[in-house]
């Protein structure tokens, strides 16, 4: 009997192959011997996806024409092919799987590897032979071992592989016939390019561009708080009213009508004076959105490359698998951090005083692990030289996560919180204060530091007479945050808190629009199709994402609620309480609703049209027309641009024309570095015909004697 192992990756292979008693290299794999198996056994790998869906011309050769006429393009039957530069790869694993009596899925352990591997052997002709899954969550030789040990009959994953191929088929079906559509009609109304349609991508885009429209609508208001300045017998402190005021006027009346004079010394009274102890117990274990969304915000570090960072940790052994949605560990995985406990504290750089050892349901709890647990690190606990070989966001990373781990360990942040209620003729005023009594985790992470987190307040006593003084802070209305890729990553997850009554409970349950492990492809996505930049770590619609936008508006297909129904259905596939057949007949009928009715929709809309001025210059890359666009400056035919503004500072016409004439513009004073310094320089084109700053060497006035 010959056993054939299907890895996902190269990498993934020898890490399983390193596993096993004795292994020899072959063509495309390893062959393994080892007292796990008494037969002979193959490990073979893909490199991610070696079978692909056919192009719309493999059914029939008018679809590759892109024309309304032929819409909608639904195949009789769903084909797949090799990828064009995986071919040689795929015929070394289509012959081992020949020769197999029996396939070990060990592809990545989740619905997408399921997909990969099915695939591939779908492809090759075996899916009739017998399989079984290795599932493990981590690349340690131990886990591995243990995986093998313990394999899992293949069919119980059978219904993610279907799953996984209906998500991959309705998408196939959305961008081929709704990408079409839109891209035909924007055309007729005078737009050039492709609009890519995708059935997650697009409620995406749409969210960033809501979020754009909310700032660029935005009215700031002023509105006016109320304090006191109080003077008591060991000190002084400030008290604020609940309620603020549109105007100085309305404010100073409001309190006149109680005889609480504006800017006059009163007495008042302390109404009351509470003090309690808190606690704050460590924040949640990573998943991967929110290691995706801490590394974003504190080295702007976008979600792809997060994920590819992490991916490369787990594939050195060093922590556990990155795609997962979980914040909890079962018991087993504390009891080996609790074992490692020191070397990790030596390997971080940390003391935890007086450790907690036992374990809290806030982290430690196996009903909540389904497929996945949480991102902590593995046994394996790097040495110091080994982790300064690693690169420098790649230890960045492995701290967070190790530190994040360690935290459980620690004790609470503890700190006593004082309200004090101070009475000017019966007009409240309130005020709060803190005082650190443990840091706890916090030191672990070094999320607090003690002189910074107290707001320490003076000893008073319950119906002490203190003096006080009325006073008014002028503050205005802010407009929301733009997104940026991390806090996008999270409002993916939580979009169900502000959707209607019904999509509510369908997002919270399928935990927002894309997966732990699509999210962050779904941008990189958006970015390669020109529908989003980031300037400044913050994201921005294009003028190409603009115009779709508004071609989509009161359109299904930019609805987050529409995504979230269906991948709610695509769940129940998953649980064998649904059929692709099913699902992709709703998908052909909301295409057929769209082409029936976008026509007449875009056709009575006024889209904005991107200018068409005079070119600036010629593309230093291509040769081609450099114009004014919305937001860049860029080549009609390539993807060069110069955007129009750069670290706060507008970039005119003219500055584009001189640099794209003489590869430098004279001097540009204003520019503001990330730190909120001003500073002034030269923009030139280097080598790779990127916009760059050249900086002139400061001269000291000479005064004429």
């Amino acid at each position: 009997m010959k056993i054939v192992i299907l890895a996902e990756k190269p990498s993934q292979a020898k890490a399983y192959a390193d596993s096993f008693k004795s292994k020899q290299k072959i063509e495309g794999g390893f062959l393994i011997k080892d007292a796990l198996f008494e037969d002979e056994v193959a490990i073979t790998y893909g490199y991610g996806h070696l079978v692909e869906l056919q192009a719309p011309e493999s059914y029939k050769p008018e679809w590759k024409k892109w024309s309304l006429n032929e819409l909608p393009m639904f195949p009789e039957s769903y084909q797949f092919k090799v990828a064009k530069d995986k071919r040689a790869q795929f015929r070394i694993v289509k012959r081992l799987l020949d020769e197999a009596d029996e396939i070990i899925v060990a592809t990545d352990s989740d619905r997408e590897g399921e997909n990969i591997a099915r695939s591939i052997i779908k492809v090759s002709g075996n899916e009739h032979k017998p399989t079984k899954r290795l599932w493990i969550n981590s690349l340690e030789n131990d886990e591995i071992r243990k995986g093998f040990e313990s394999l899992r009959p293949g069919e119980d994953y059978f219904s993610s592989y279907i799953e996984a191929q209906t998500r991959q088929i309705s998408d196939w079906l959305i961008g081929m016939n709704i990408s079409r559509l839109y891209t035909l009609l924007l055309q007729q109304k005078g737009l050039s390019g492709v609009f890519s349609i995708g059935r997650v991508q697009t409620p995406t885009l749409y969210l960033i561009w809501q979020r754009q429209q909310e700032i660029e609508n935005f009215e700031p208001q002023t509105y006016f708080e109320a304090y006191i300045h109080v003077n008591a017998a060991q000190g002084t402190y400030v008290g604020k009213y609940k309620d603020t005021f549109k105007t100085l006027p309305e404010l100073i009346d409001f309190f006149k009508g109680f005889d609480v004079i504006h800017q006059q010394e009163q007495a008042a009274r302390i109404a009351k004076v509470e003090t309690k102890e808190k606690k704050e117990y460590a924040p949640r274990l990573y998943s991967l959105s929110d290691i995706q969304s801490q590394a974003n915000k504190l080295y702007k570090v976008s979600p792809a490359t997060t994920l590819k960072i992490v991916q490369t940790l787990y594939e050195k052994k060093l922590v556990s698998y990155p795609r997962t949605d979980c914040h909890y560990i079962t018991p087993a995985e504390y009891a080996y951090l609790k074992k490692n406990l020191e070397g990790y504290c030596e390997r971080a750089g940390v003391e935890i005083k007086d450790p907690q050892n036992y374990a809290t349901k806030r982290h430690v709890d196996a009903s909540k692990v389904q497929e996945h647990y949480a991102i902590i690190p593995t046994k394996k606990i790097p040495t110091a030289a080994a982790l300064a070989k690693l690169g420098p966001m790649e230890q960045r990373l492995y701290h967070l996560i190790l530190r994040r781990t360690l935290a459980i360990f620690a004790q609470p942040y503890i700190y006593d919180e004082t309200i004090i209620l101070t009475d000017v003729n019966t007009q409240i005023f309130k005020t709060t204060g803190r005082m650190i009594r443990q840091l706890g985790w916090k030191e672990i992470i070094g999320a607090a530091k003690k002189k910074t987190d107290e707001e320490k307040l003076p000893v008073v006593e319950l119906n002490e007479v203190v003096q006080s003084r009325l006073y008014e802070k002028e503050a205005e209305t802010k407009a929301p945050p733009a997104y940026t890729e991390g806090t996008l990553i999270t409002a993916m997850k939580n979009i169900g808190r502000t959707a209607e009554d019904e999509a509510k409970a369908i997002l919270k349950a399928i935990e927002g629009i894309g997966t732990e492990a699509t999210r962050a492809s779904i941008l990189e996505t958006l970015k390669r199709q020109d529908y989003i930049e980031v300037t400044a770590n913050q994201l921005q619609v294009t003028a190409k994402g603009s115009i779709l936008c508004e071609a989509i508006v009161g359109v299904e297909i930019s609805s987050a609620e529409m995504t979230a129904k269906w991948e709610s259905y695509l769940k129940k596939i998953h649980d064998k309480t649904g059929t692709q057949e099913a699902f992709l007949g709703s998908i052909q009928r909301f295409i057929q609703h769209l082409i029936a009715t976008v026509p007449e929709q875009i056709g009575t809309e006024k889209i904005a049209i991107p200018m068409t001025e005079e070119p600036l210059g010629i593309c230093p890359s291509c040769g081609a027309s450099v114009l004014e666009k919305f937001k860049v400056y860029g080549c009609e035919k390539c993807d060069f641009v110069i955007y129009k503004k750069i670290l706060n500072k507008k970039i005119s016409r003219p500055m584009c024309s001189k640099l794209l004439k003489s590869r430098r513009t004279a001097l540009i004073k204003g520019f503001l570095s990330k730190k909120g310094k001003k500073f002034n320089a030269v923009l030139i084109l280097d080598d790779a015909n990127k916009v760059a700053f050249e900086f002139i060497p400061f001269k000291p006035k000479v005064k004429k004697s």
